[in-house]
């Protein structure tokens, strides 16, 4: 089992929340404790991830299926 595939079994409402959670904390913390390098390091991270999440998402099985399908109607 690979640590991806784990993600492959979540739902989109779940996929969106893993992707979204992280920079919302980041941003409450960084609300909360102010500029410093922690928070910045974190919103660093958050931000990577959220956009690896957005960026890699298309390219996941299912929602491969999901673009043919949306194609489909159009025609």
């Amino acid at each position: 089992m690979l640590p991806a595939s784990v993600f492959e079994d979540l739902s989109p409402y779940a996929r969106v929340v893993t992707a979204v959670l992280p920079f919302v904390a980041a941003l409450l913390l960084r609300i909360v404790l102010g500029k410093n390098q922690v928070t910045r390091v974190l919103l660093s991270v958050s931000t990577t991830w959220f956009a690896i999440n957005v960026l890699m998402t298309p390219f996941s099985e299912g929602m491969r299926r999901d673009i043919l399908d949306v194609r489909s109607w159009f025609r």
